[in-house]
Formats: C-alpha cells, structure tokens, sequence
C-alpha cells in the first residue's frame, strides 16, 4: 500500500480522501529527525512552507511524488528531485483569483493609507476633519507596472485596466496577448516600466535570476510618487536598499505580503514606517482558496503515484523510479 507522509494539517475531508487512496502519516516538519525518517518510508509527501533538501532525501528510495501545497517551489531542489526520479507538483491555478484581490487591497490600501490612518482614528487623533497632512493617491487613471504577467499578473491587470482605468505596462519573458488585446497592456523593457509606473507590482517567482530584481538602482529609477508592491517572494526585493528608499523618500510607499525573512522580524524598520503596508503572507489565504489548494495538491499528489496525471508537474522531463 502506498504510503503519504503529511507534515502540513490539512482539512478533513482531503484526509480522508488520501486515506482512501493510501496510509497517510501525520509528522511535524519541526522535527526534522522524525521527518526524514518518515521520508524513507514514504512513496510520497504532501505539505508546505517547508525546505526539503537534497541531504533530507537520502534514503528515501521508494519516494515517487512531493506535493506542494502552493504556486511556488522554491523550498525545493527541482533539478535534484529530477534526478533522483522524484516528481513534484504544485497548485498554479486556485489562488490565482483570491492572490490578484490581495494584490489589489495592498495597492489601494497603499494608496489610501488605509491601515495608517485607521489606527491614527482608533488611537483618537481625528478631532476636526482631514487636511492635506493625511491625504493619500488616486489610483484609478494612473500606471501599473507588473513585472511577470502569468496568471496572477494577468489578473491584476484585469482588475487594473477594467476596473480601475489603469495603464497597464509590463514585463514578460514572452509577449502576453490576451492582456495585451483585452485589457490594453503594453510590454515594455524593465527601465522604462520603473520609470513610468506609478504602481510597480511584482508577481515573478524567486529564481536565481529574480532574486534581488528590485534594488537600489531600480528603485532609484522609479517615480518619486510611486509605490512598490510585492506579493510575490520577499527576495525578489533587496530589503536594505528598500529601506533606504522608502526612508529617503526615493519612492513613496511600499504594500508588501512578503519579506526575505518570514515571520517579519520584530526589529525590522519596515514595521515602523507609516509609508508601509505589511501583511503577514496573506496572498491566498482565505478559507475557499486554501481549501481548494489542499484538495488540489492531494489530488495531483494521487494522481502523480498512479501515473495519471498531465498538468500540475514542475518538473516534466522526471523520469519516474
């Protein structure tokens, strides 16, 4: 019988639907003894927010699939996992929607000063109405810049250009053609993107090439008015040069749902700047959405053990062991 390790809770029907297809074995990826022992016993392994390293994987002879409970995988060697036959999957598609409002809530909240000036209301400073002193930005008719328009991107840009009357400019590996007819955007050179958005949104995976995308020298490149906006990865940003920014005044604001540390240290600056917007990696947690993941990943996980299944796989060229 096949055996699932599960080092993340999971709801109880997706449980109960892997139980059907398999022994499934609960272990806490804290204990990391405990989890790589689970491992070598196991033909496949569901779970998220964990790094699994090459060393985790020695002696885990009979594992055929790692399911991963997200978009992103950079918490795992992709071409170690194809060499030792291992395939890994992941969920793209469910959180697409749910991660675009998120994208969308920072950017207006950004804008707006939303959180900062609810909690200058509930501390009991709103005694006279409002000047200029607390005044944020319009964002409908300005510039979006999305650097990566894949799913996510494409559906920022739709709440952009359709909802808002935004301008959307952005940067791809490849031309996206469906934005660009649907919804007017215009793809343009990383340069240019800084330097005439008004918003810049990333939505790229963390790469070697992605890491640091946005340093000192991009951000010197962009509008003094603008906002930064990632909900991607934390390390696509270089974080010092980002304080430095938004302390400078270099760019205006920042709305942020990562970091390149995560949980956001208690020391960090970003915490105490008023120009900044920070959520604790908030982009597709809702309680449909994540549900809809686990569901996902424990039937893509099933799927890749039985040989069935065709989309979902990060690593296409695995031959399976």
């Amino acid at each position: 019988m096949k055996k699932i390790v599960a080092y993340k809770a999971l709801p109880s029907d997706v449980e109960t639907y892997l139980r059907a297809h398999a022994e499934v074995i609960k272990v806490d990826p804290n204990d990391k003894p405990a989890f790589v022992e689970a491992l070598k016993h196991a033909t496949g392994a569901i779970g998220a927010s964990v790094k699994i390293s090459p060393d985790m994987l020695e002696g885990a002879t009979n594992l055929k699939a790692l399911s991963t409970i997200s978009v992103g995988f950079d918490q795992f060697d992709v071409a170690d996992l194809t060499r030792r036959g291992i395939v890994l999957t992941h969920t793209p598609d469910v959180l697409t929607e749910s991660t675009a409002d998120t994208v969308f809530a920072l950017i207006l909240a950004s804008a707006r000063r939303v959180v900062e000036l609810a909690e200058w209301v509930k501390a009991g400073n709103w005694k006279a109405s409002i000047g200029e002193a607390n005044f944020g930005v319009d964002v409908q008719g300005k510039t979006l810049g999305i650097v990566g328009l894949g799913r996510i991107g494409g559906a920022v840009a739709r709440r952009a250009a359709l909802g808002f009357r935004m301008n959307v400019l952005y940067t791809n590996r490849s031309a996206n053609e469906q934005a660009e007819k649907e919804y007017g955007a215009k793809r343009v050179e990383l340069d240019e993107l800084l330097a005439q958005s008004d918003f810049v949104c990333l939505q790229v995976p963390l790469t070697p090439e992605t890491r640091g995308l946005i340093g000192a020298n991009e951000l010197r490149k962009m509008k003094p008015g603008a906002i930064l906006i990632n909900a991607s990865r934390g390390p696509t940003v270089d974080e010092a040069a980002l304080i430095e920014a938004l302390k400078n005044g270099t760019i205006r604001g920042a709305g942020l749902d990562v970091f390149e540390t995560e949980p956001l240290p208690a020391d960090s600056p970003l915490l105490a700047m008023k120009n900044v917007v920070a959520l604790p990696h908030i982009g597709s947690a809702t309680h449909e959405t994540r549900h809809a993941m686990a569901r996902n990943a424990a039937e893509n996980l099933i799927g890749a053990l039985n040989g069935t299944l065709t989309q979902n796989i990060v690593n296409r060229d695995v031959r399976a062991r």
